[in-house]
């Protein structure tokens, strides 16, 4: 598999993320009851949203700024987690850096049996790891993809 420019890499990503977050250009609650802004931006106490109301609207431009801002910081937890990320398949890291924006860096550090699978390219056992646990089960759906796309990897 031709493995892809930077530029086409972070065309694919972002439209991947776009797919699996949406695009909301208000303030809305997750799941689990954070709020959220554009293309699943958590909203913290450093961002101007912070304190607004549910359904307060945010800007195309605001949410384009944080969205790259978001998937830049996803990438380079990438990098600290699989200090070999840039040496793995174009669809490992596609699938990698979906789960880091997700989830956060803390959040993928707990996937200790993964990170390890992926280290050993064990695709099998890695998409094994990723049904086996809560995420899964959070976001099924976008779990399924993914978890679709990494076996195809062992083929």
């Amino acid at each position: 598999m031709a493995v892809s420019s930077k530029s086409e890499f972070m065309t694919k990503l972002c439209a991947d993320l776009e797919k699996d977050e949406g695009v909301v250009h208000k303030i809305y609650t997750d799941h689990l009851g954070y709020l959220h802004f554009g293309i699943g931006h958590l909203i913290t106490e450093n961002d101007p949203e912070y304190g607004k109301s549910v359904d307060s609207m945010v800007s195309k431009e605001r949410v384009a700024e944080v969205f790259q801002k978001d998937v830049q910081t996803a990438l380079e937890g990438c990098s600290r987690l699989f200090p070999d990320f840039q040496e793995l398949p174009e669809e490992a890291q596609l699938v990698i850096a979906n789960m880091m924006f997700n989830l956060g860096e803390t959040g993928l550090a707990k996937f200790v049996k993964f990170r390890a699978a992926v280290g050993a390219r064990d695709w099998s056992k890695a998409a094994d790891e990723m049904v086996d646990s809560r995420w899964y089960k959070q976001v099924t759906a976008r779990a399924n993809r993914l978890v679709a796309r990494i076996k195809k990897l062992a083929d």
